[in-house]
């Protein structure tokens, strides 16, 4: 016979409140968070960029006209879009009462994440 697992008690309160969409919206929210904070100092650069006059400018601007300088760039608002809708949502949160119907808002939350990132994409063609 082989051996089963078991899991204690609070091991497996653990493991159910990890597949909650509570807590998928919480990661999902961090982890788009910290894609923007890494953005943020690159962002700052190219602007530095601009100061230092317009050729080096230009030259980057070429640069980004790149397949997978665009893909980034639809990510990036892609994580925007979802902490934006992430931030609503958590704000939501402190005001409303819970409801079960608030797992609804991390549907709403992502639909807006897919709609931002599909609006970029038509607007890039």
């Amino acid at each position: 016979m082989g051996r089963r697992w078991l899991m204690t008690p609070q091991a497996a309160a653990i493991a159910r409140g990890r597949s909650h969409a509570g807590y998928i919206a919480f990661v999902l929210h961090r982890l788009s968070g910290i894609v923007l904070a890494l953005y943020l100092p690159l962002h700052f650069w190219v602007l530095a960029l601009s100061l230092n006059g317009e050729a080096r400018l230009d030259e980057f601007l070429r640069w980004t006209d790149q397949p997978l300088v665009k893909f980034s760039e639809w990510f990036l608002i892609s994580c925007l879009a979802l902490h934006l809708a992430g931030g609503v949502r958590v704000m939501a949160l402190e005001v409303l009462p819970w409801r079960e119907w608030q797992k609804a808002l991390f549907a709403l939350a992502l639909g807006f994440c897919a709609f931002a990132g599909l609006a970029f994409v038509l607007a890039l063609v």
